[in-house]
């Protein structure tokens, strides 16, 4: 199969890129093709603005002009690029640390850019949450957070770390189609020893073998009957008791 692995840590010795390099060489040793985003390496533009479509007039309107140019192939080189290499790919992993609860600001650029209007969503294209506009492909989420486990638990002070990663899991992935598995994680990672390391280094092998077997997380598609014409999920449809982000995820079975 075909993986792109974007990763963002701007130290190449870290923990990230060790675990980046590391996700690379499993899946290559089990027969993959892999190409790799590294962000920081690359020294990706992070800002959207005007210089991202010079051509475009005056005043930016970014979706809108995002979608002309994405539509004439008119994009700058390096988000056409990274376009092509999300194209090309079974399978996305993203690679990085929680900082402030959310992705670095690099690798949320490269999302406000590469997804642009017409290539990730928009009036061309299938709806959203609808599993069709990248459908087949999977994505993996792969973090480190400096905080104990127990912090990002159902009663932990940070809040459950599926809810800090909605946005990515859900706001993205599922929302161009794209279906994400349960994240991984690697906690206390400010310091983390020798021991430590080699038992993510198994775990995360475990995850990768199964980037294509294991089961996604179930999210409600917006076309499936759970959700009336304002997209606000129908009266009843979930199990007793579920609130929150959870009411977005099928119940099993």
């Amino acid at each position: 199969m075909k993986i792109l692995v974007v990763s963002a840590h701007p130290e190449p010795r870290s923990l990230n890129a060790s675990l980046a390099r590391f996700a690379v060489g499993h899946l290559r040793a089990a027969g993959h093709e892999v190409r790799e985003s590294d962000l920081y390496a690359m020294k990706w533009k992070a800002t959207v603005d005007a210089d991202d479509f010079p051509a475009d007039g005056d005043r930016l309107h970014v979706m809108d002009a995002s979608e002309r140019a994405t539509l004439a192939a008119g994009l700058t080189p390096d988000v056409a690029a990274e376009q092509e290499k999300v194209l090309w790919s079974d399978a996305v992993i993203l690679q990085f640390p929680v900082w402030w609860f959310a992705a670095p600001a690099i690798l949320k650029g490269w999302i406000d850019r590469v997804f642009t209007a017409g290539f990730g969503y928009g009036p061309t294209l299938p709806p959203p949450y609808s599993g069709q506009q990248f459908a087949g492909r999977r994505a993996l989420v792969s973090v480190t957070l400096g905080a104990r486990e127990t912090s990002f638990s159902d009663r932990g002070i940070h809040g459950e770390l599926t809810d800090v990663l909605y946005p990515i899991q859900h706001g993205l992935f599922w929302f161009t189609g794209i279906a994400p598995l349960e994240p991984f994680a690697v906690y206390g990672a400010d310091a983390l020893p020798d021991d430590r390391f080699e038992e993510a280094r198994r775990a995360y092998a475990a995850r990768l073998d199964g980037l294509f077997t294991d089961e996604p997380v179930p999210f409600r598609t917006l076309v499936g009957g759970d959700y009336d014409h304002d997209m606000r999920l129908l009266p009843g449809v979930e199990e007793p008791g579920t609130s929150g982000l959870g009411l977005h995820v099928r119940p099993a079975g």
